[in-house]
């Protein structure tokens, strides 16, 4: 993906079969995750990302057309590349390297705490990414810092040629947004976790009892709507500043609706 951003014009075409390949990759990536989410009763994440190894798919096979039939190929296809590859250069580093893994998780760890005890709850860090509340633990992991929407926003704040000061409007409504309400989610989950107040409850799907307690029903149903919800306003608020991406998306709507009705011609 930063192959297919980077490349000099003149290449324009080999473009389109980096971003096929690095788009492949992606959707190789994203459906080995749902193992992960099983494990943890994450089946909110399970559909997601099932969709978003299709969509990477669709975009590898449409970049892979566009090279091989190429005349004046279709640039929303680099543009959502270069956002690809942006997001995924803040990403993987905080992914990827151990101390800026446990620097920023520990420091999330701390601030949860620290909001905590301004309500008087009586919170303990009982490790350097777990903490404590009435009994009950809950641990923090990378995936708590809401590392994942803020760089998908950073590729698409960056990824279009904009005036400095609609970008740091975008910025501003975005990024330190999106941390501060991820942080207020990290309390909510930690404090109906410690004071049970979901309670636990068991069912039987297809034979299988599931069993969802307080946890699950605070970490992956209720935040997980409230950040959908948080997500698509701030999203609103970013086209208002970047209006830009209004070219973008109506192509990439046109484009998925091809795939769905079979029409890989008009794609």
């Amino acid at each position: 993906m930063i192959a297919a951003s980077a490349l000099p014009g003149k290449y324009r075409r080999y473009r389109f079969l980096a971003g096929a390949a690095g788009w492949f990759f992606f959707a190789v990536h994203w459906a080995l995750q749902p193992i992960h989410y099983i494990e943890i009763n994450d089946y909110v994440n399970v559909v997601l990302v099932l969709a978003v190894s299709i969509f990477c798919l669709i975009i590898a096979h449409a970049m892979l057309r566009n090279y091989m039939h190429y005349e004046d190929a279709e640039s929303t296809l680099l543009t959502i590349t270069t956002a690809a590859a942006l997001g995924s250069l803040f990403y993987y580093p905080f992914a990827e390297i151990e101390i800026l893994n446990t620097f920023l998780i520990a420091v999330a760890a701390k601030q949860v705490v620290y909001v905590l005890h301004l309500f008087n709850m009586p919170a303990e860090l009982v490790y350097w990414n777990q903490i404590e509340l009435n009994g009950h633990q809950v641990r923090i992991i990378l995936a708590c810092i809401a590392i994942e929407s803020i760089a998908i926003f950073m590729g698409l704040i960056f990824c279009v040629r904009a005036s400095a000061k609609r970008t740091l409007i975008a910025f501003v409504a975005s990024v330190p947004v999106i941390y501060l309400l991820n942080l207020a989610r990290n309390v909510f989950v930690v404090v109906v976790t410690g004071y049970d107040w979901f309670g636990e409850h068991t069912f039987q799907i297809a034979g299988r009892m599931w069993v969802l307690d307080s946890f699950d029903i605070a970490h992956n149903y209720v935040a997980k709507l409230g950040s959908g919800i948080a997500l698509f306003v701030i999203a609103y608020v970013v086209m208002q500043s970047l209006p830009e991406h209004l070219d973008v998306i109506d192509p990439m709507i046109r484009l998925l609706r091809a795939y769905v009705k079979g029409d890989r011609e008009d794609a």
